[in-house]
């Protein structure tokens, strides 16, 4: 999972670095990732996933479609400072879906600390430079992408929970994301899928390793090894670590009171997942009912 979040964390700032439309660079990006994972397959001689697998992997491939569809074209609309601070709203969606899912019982309590994210984001949102690349339109792409997203990771959890293992799931995963990716691709872009700069081949060759293959490969690796709510909390470094890269990538700005927001929703989303992972203790049983030989309980 560190791996995963240095992944994901160069790849908003690189996408945006590209230049390129955002869909049309997912496209891409999933072809190569579709080749990358079944070429690997091949060479190391391992069964073809079955048709349980595929079913198992259908719901996740199809929302992943979309979200690296959605995510890549809201980098290019807003700042990467507002994309990655909005995601990191996940928690607060996906701890409490997983009660209901995965049958996890969190404490509800915790609910009280994602105000305290909701004002941080306030922060990163509403006191950033009025000359920033942010846009409404991008921030409000970032909240479908955030849905998208949360169904993704549902979703995969629950494929390696009934034993689809890393390979077979990413292998199935990524051209069942095409599903939803390309019919995006041809309605915003058109024509213009094949007309992508060296820089934008460049990239997409390079996401296609870099989060294609490292990221959600250790993701899907970690989903039958941690709790899901333990995946989010470690999610929680992210958007800090983008809002660096794009500094150094990008020169974007970030004001003090846009760091004091990030440090809110770090605060607020770390003690929101680590509360709701703390259990009610379970109220000790009645002590049993003695009946005496009158007849009488004592």
């Amino acid at each position: 999972m560190t791996a995963a979040v240095v992944a994901f964390s160069l790849s908003t700032p690189i996408v945006k670095w590209a230049a390129v439309t955002g869909v049309v660079l997912a496209f891409w990006r999933m072809w190569m990732s579709v080749a990358t994972w079944w070429g690997y397959l091949l060479v190391a001689k391992r069964p073809l996933p079955d048709r349980r697998t595929w079913t198992l992997v259908a719901p996740a491939g199809l929302f992943f479609g979309l979200n690296i569809s959605l995510l890549f074209t809201a980098v290019t609309k807003t700042s990467i400072a507002h994309a990655e601070f909005i995601a990191t709203m996940t928690p607060l969606l996906v701890v409490p879906l997983g009660a209901v899912v995965f049958d996890e019982r969190p404490n509800w309590s915790a609910l009280r600390f994602g105000l305290i994210s909701l004002v941080g984001v306030t922060f990163v949102l509403f006191f950033g430079t009025s000359g920033g690349t942010a846009t409404l339109a991008g921030d409000l792409i970032m909240l479908l992408v955030l849905c998208s997203w949360t169904s993704y990771l549902l979703f995969t959890k629950r494929a390696r929970a009934a034993g689809v293992d890393t390979v077979s799931f990413m292998a199935c995963m990524m051209p069942l994301g095409l599903i939803t990716t390309i019919p995006m691709a041809v309605l915003i872009a058109g024509d213009e899928i094949f007309a992508m700069s060296a820089r934008g081949w460049l990239v997409a060759a390079g996401l296609a390793v870099l989060t294609g293959m490292v990221a959600h490969g250790c993701v899907a690796f970690a989903q039958q090894h941690l709790p899901i709510a333990t995946i989010t909390i470690m999610q929680t470094a992210q958007p800090a670590l983008a809002v660096f890269f794009a500094f150094l990538i990008l020169g974007e700005a970030v004001q003090p009171l846009q760091v004091v927001g990030m440090v809110l929703v770090l605060i607020g989303i770390t003690a929101f997942t680590r509360a709701s992972q703390r259990r009610t203790p379970p109220q000790p049983p009645p002590p049993p009912t003695v009946t005496n030989a009158l007849g009488t309980r004592s």
